[in-house]
């Protein structure tokens, strides 16, 4: 689930995520990113299923209750 941003409440299916970069890509989840258009107008945030997200701004669903759950920094360590 999103907790921060755009796209705050939207949940999705976690699809990837890049433990060196902190960032993770959730199905269903289209997230603004800033990308150059020249032709086209106005020209800003393009909305991208796929784009990956900061995992600061993401919390997991607690398979019991269904509510998000807090998880510590070290689960996500690598091992």
């Amino acid at each position: 689930m999103v907790i921060t941003g755009e796209s705050k409440g939207q949940k999705g299916q976690g699809l990837e995520v890049d433990r060196e970069k902190e960032r993770a890509i959730v199905e269903g989840i289209k997230h603004g990113v800033k990308t150059y258009q020249p032709n086209a107008k106005p020209a800003g945030r393009n909305h991208q299923e796929g784009s990956p997200v900061h995992i600061s701004n993401l919390m997991l669903i607690d398979p019991a209750s269904g509510k998000p759950t807090r998880i510590g920094k070290n689960s996500m360590r690598k091992k």
